[in-house]
């Protein structure tokens, strides 16, 4: 996931790379890094932003830019209004992009190359910056298309600050009930419940979860039939 997202970053620029050596007869005006990544088994570059240091475990190249500021880089700033902006900007998205090298977690991966991506198409920091930004919506459906009793997947992990949609497919009526001995600590069971139960298929439920953790639920209705499952917070 992270080498795709990457691809969109290494798109917006056509900067040509270079290693140092005895050929590169002239000296350059500016020193750049390319990050060099296998991608399908095959070596590609990525322009890191200027200042940005080679992630540890990984190997850069260096580029020569004669003109002080890459393709890539000139964009960007073309997009932001103010000198004032432009800093800011140009700070979030050097930090933005060193986590989505650096960081092992995948929550923290995702939410950086959202708001990277946003702050490359010119989007304000101040908006990016929302922790709305970057959430998602994942979908579960309740009722297999073949008519089983339960939910599809029977196991979902979203981040923080996403929502999940229940859709009733087949089997109805069904509902979305939490075990209060299997929540995390400080949720409320009832908020997070369906009170009703969805009767026509189509009809959805949708929720959205702030608190880490593991959360067991079931079908009130087919309960006894087994109908339960896992959603799992990071």
């Amino acid at each position: 996931m992270i080498f795709k997202t990457l691809v969109f970053i290494g798109l917006l620029s056509s900067n040509a790379s270079a290693k140092l050596g005895a050929g590169n007869m002239q000296a350059p005006s500016e020193l750049e890094l390319d990050l060099e990544l296998m991608i399908e088994g095959k070596r590609q570059l990525f322009p890191l932003l200027p200042g940005t240091k080679c992630p540890t475990g990984h190997h850069c190249q260096v580029r020569t830019t004669r003109t002080g500021m890459s393709p890539m880089l000139s964009s960007l700033k073309a997009n932001l209004k103010t000198p004032l902006a432009a800093t800011l900007n140009w700070e979030d998205l050097d930090s933005n992009l060193k986590t989505v090298v650096a960081s092992n977690d995948y929550c923290s991966r995702r939410s950086a190359m959202s708001r990277a991506a946003g702050l490359a198409a010119g989007v304000a920091a101040s908006t990016v910056s929302m922790p709305a930004y970057a959430a998602e919506t994942k979908d579960v459906k309740m009722g297999s298309d073949s008519g089983q009793l339960v939910f599809v997947p029977a196991k979902v992990t979203v981040c923080k600050g996403d929502s999940v949609k229940w859709t009733n497919n087949k089997g109805g009526p069904h509902n979305v009930v939490f075990d209060e001995d299997n929540i995390p600590g400080g949720v409320d069971q009832e908020k997070i419940s369906m009170d009703d139960q969805l009767g026509e298929e189509g009809d959805t439920f949708t929720m959205k979860f702030d608190t880490a953790g593991e959360y067991g639920y079931y079908c009130e209705p087919h309960r006894g039939a087994g109908m339960g499952a896992t959603l799992i917070v990071a």
